[in-house]
């Protein structure tokens, strides 16, 4: 479905860390979440892409704007007070504010600013393409991206486009602003610092990055510089796989907030007296990529038949019936432009027949990578049966997180149940990553999930490139529709759900709730009473 460092300070609350593999009576300054965490890969922020990295990013670092969380179709200042647009509308000068300073106790100034945008590019890693879709390479971005004094950025992209779209990349994590000074001194040949960054952090928001250990434990401790101060110490963020045993530790106290409870845990942390339920929809999609490299999948009826075999209904009521809802487009609901029809249902008869004219009437065989986590390992085994039905034979291949993002991000899968998160809130961000594709050689460097799905389709991936360039709003949002409508039909994700996230939490904590996009789930003004 479908990334972020070290805690022992000389402290009482500190002492019992050592001890915390249990995390039994969790001290009141420290903040424990139980949470699958082995789909982190990298907690630098021109590196990090999966969904929990995010999450992490979003406690650490701070954006020029970002969308206002009150009504996220509105952008407000972060570090930036304001901003113009020139009237040819490819100028951005930014005004950053004076009194923000890094965990470093440095002052955020321009330069960090521009710097941290070149980074992104120079290092030119998987999110790279939401900044170089302006026009930015290695060769230019020094121009382009420019401080002018310590307090005005300038940004020039290379031609016109919706100013919007320039302002919500500018929210995603690629955006976030690093301490120049502590990055730059942990580089190592020309890697701009990533070796560090992928297990530091050099940011100005809330918390900083104490450790991270793969599947086990990421530990933050609040920044004294903040803007905003955290209200608590620390938060620890704990790798529970089982959401079983998420609830079971919940209702013991050995942690404050259970992430991932499933319909049954949820039915039953409902009705605890101790525990509150918050809940927000959420942009993460959940949908089965179809590799075309695959011969059989090439073929649009063979695309088309999984796509009528799967029972959506089925999966939601049964496997997902509070986390998720049934959703059939790219773009997710509540998104600008979203459609919410749903052109397809379960139909065996529908499906076999398309497999007929494929010329396989007699199935075919293939493989279906999954995260072995819940929902996803029992999703993943109803679509495995609902394929079966019409005569496709699917062998299961369950690993952790990372390792199904590693063999897709690699084209190396045939089907994959995968997640797909929204980096800003503007249409563009699914509509370029379902949809364009404009290299489809190995040594791409805009590795969308088209480009992973082996897949090309110039007139959706030129329209969807036109759409982002248009300047009128219902224009631009008509022609999103337009886009959905044939993607439906023609792409190689058959697109099945939608998250609704909760997060069941203990009433001693107040101040945490579940946002509507990941990356503003932060932990700034959680507290416990006791």
């Amino acid at each position: 479905m479908l990334s972020r460092r070290e805690l022992l300070a000389a402290s009482a609350a500190a002492a019992v860390l050592p001890a915390l593999p249990a995390f039994a009576a969790t001290p009141r300054e420290v903040l424990v979440v139980g949470q699958q965490l082995d789909g982190l890969i990298s907690l630098d922020p021109a590196e990090c892409f999966e969904v929990i990295g995010r999450e992490v990013l979003s406690n650490i670092y701070d954006q020029l704007v970002e969308p206002d969380p009150a009504n996220p179709n509105k952008l407000r200042g972060l570090l930036a007070e304001k901003w113009d647009i020139s009237s040819d509308g490819t100028t951005f000068t930014f005004h950053l504010r004076g009194d923000a300073k890094f965990a470093s106790g440095r002052p955020v100034t321009a330069d960090d600013a521009a710097f941290s945008l070149q980074r992104v590019i120079k290092l030119n890693k998987g999110p790279a393409f939401i900044l170089s879709q302006f026009g930015f390479t290695k060769d230019n971005v020094e121009s382009a991206i420019a401080a002018t004094d310590p307090h005005t950025l300038v940004v020039k992209v290379s031609k016109q486009v919706a100013p919007t779209l320039v302002l919500y990349c500018l929210t995603a994590d690629v955006g976030s602003v690093v301490d120049r000074a502590e990055v730059m001194a942990h580089v190592e040949g020309d890697d701009l610092g990533n070796l560090w960054m992928k297990t530091h952090s050099a940011g100005s928001n809330a918390f900083a990055l104490q450790s991270w250990k793969a599947s086990e434990s990421v530990m933050l401790t609040a920044n004294p510089n903040a803007l905003i101060k955290a209200k608590t110490r620390r938060v620890i963020l704990k790798h529970i796989s089982d959401p079983s045993a998420q609830l079971l530790e919940l209702q013991k106290g050995d942690i404050d907030i259970a992430r991932d409870l499933t319909a049954e845990q949820l039915r039953t942390a409902e009705k605890d007296a101790k525990l509150r339920l918050s809940t927000a929809p959420q942009g993460n999609l959940v949908y089965v990529g179809m590799n075309v490299a695959k011969p059989e999948l090439a073929k649009p009826e063979v695309r088309q038949a999984i796509k009528w075999a799967i029972d959506y209904d089925g999966i939601q009521q049964h496997i997902t019936p509070y986390t998720h809802i049934v959703h059939q487009s790219f773009l997710p609901e509540g998104f600008p432009g979203a459609l919410n029809n749903r052109p397809f249902k379960r139909d065996v008869a529908k499906a076999k027949a398309l497999l007929a004219q494929a010329g396989l009437a007699d199935g075919f065989e293939v493989t279906l990578d999954h995260a072995s986590i819940q929902p996803n390992a029992d999703i993943a085994q109803a679509i495995q049966a609902n394929l079966a039905d019409v005569g496709i034979k699917v062998s299961l291949v369950a690993g952790e997180s990372r390792q199904v993002f590693t063999r897709t991000r690699a084209r190396q899968h045939q089907l994959a149940l995968l997640g797909w998160g929204p980096d800003y809130f503007d249409p563009h961000t699914n509509a370029e990553a379902f949809n364009v594709n404009p290299d489809n050689t190995e040594k791409a460097n805009n590795r969308t999930l088209a480009w992973r799905a082996s897949w090309q389709d110039t007139d959706l991936s030129d329209r969807t490139l036109a759409a982002a360039r248009e300047l009128d709003p219902a224009k631009r949002m008509a022609e999103y529709e337009s886009i959905q409508k044939d993607a439906q039909q023609r792409s190689p994700f058959a697109m099945m759900l939608q998250t609704k996230q909760y997060a069941a939490i203990r009433k001693v904590v107040s101040g945490f709730e579940i946002a509507p996009l990941y990356a503003r789930i932060n932990y700034i003004h959680a507290a416990k009473s006791a």
